[in-house]
């Protein structure tokens, strides 16, 4: 079981748009994804809990998130072995266990937590929550946004992840994160 959440040994960059619901990472990640014409790896969540609202009618439960972290690493495993330059995350295990804390009462299941502390990106680009909520079938707390970056923010900070801060419009986003990736791959 343990493996199925250990990265594979990659020499390409990796950027994770990392942030709380409805704050614009997917527009942002497929966005540096066209920009550098590199692999994009969708949130495994997303489509996952979709499938589950659309035939049970219901939302993500505790014993959902071991299955979506083994999804979500075995698509970054995947397009890890394609990409030689960089790879453009939308998410990754530290968020489904910042989801996991603020939604289970604190709780993280000791493996997911192990692998989203151990798994390593090069940056995470933390979005705000400057953009208005969108209503989806899976997003639930329009009330509680700033409560939501803080625990992202924290948890950054907490396990000493490098990370920038984007805000605005997508052109400033973009502008803001490019300019530190352009940084990050001269040095690669």
């Amino acid at each position: 079981m343990e493996k199925h959440l250990k990265q594979i040994e990659t020499s390409c960059l990796k950027v994770v748009v990392f942030g709380p619901e409805s704050s614009g990472k997917t527009t942002l990640s497929r966005k540096l994804a066209t920009h550098y014409n590199v692999l994009w790896i969708e949130e495994f969540a997303r489509e996952y809990l979709q499938e589950k609202w659309d035939k049970e009618n219901k939302i993500c439960e505790l014993d959902d998130l071991l299955p979506i972290a083994f999804g979500q690493i075995k698509l970054e495993n995947e397009y890890s072995q394609k990409s030689t330059k960089l790879l453009i995350c939308d998410t990754d295990l530290l968020e489904t266990k910042v989801y996991s804390e603020t939604y289970y009462d604190g709780f993280c299941d000791p493996l997911l937590e192990k692998y989203a502390i151990e798994n390593k990106y090069d940056l995470y680009i933390l979005t705000d929550i400057d953009v208005p909520w969108e209503k989806d079938d899976l997003r639930d707390r329009p009330n509680n946004r700033e409560e939501m970056f803080n625990a992202f923010k924290k948890a950054l900070i907490k396990y000493d992840k490098p990370y920038i801060l984007v805000s605005g419009n997508v052109d400033n986003r973009m502008r803001i994160a490019t300019k530190e990736i352009d940084e990050l791959l001269k040095k690669q």
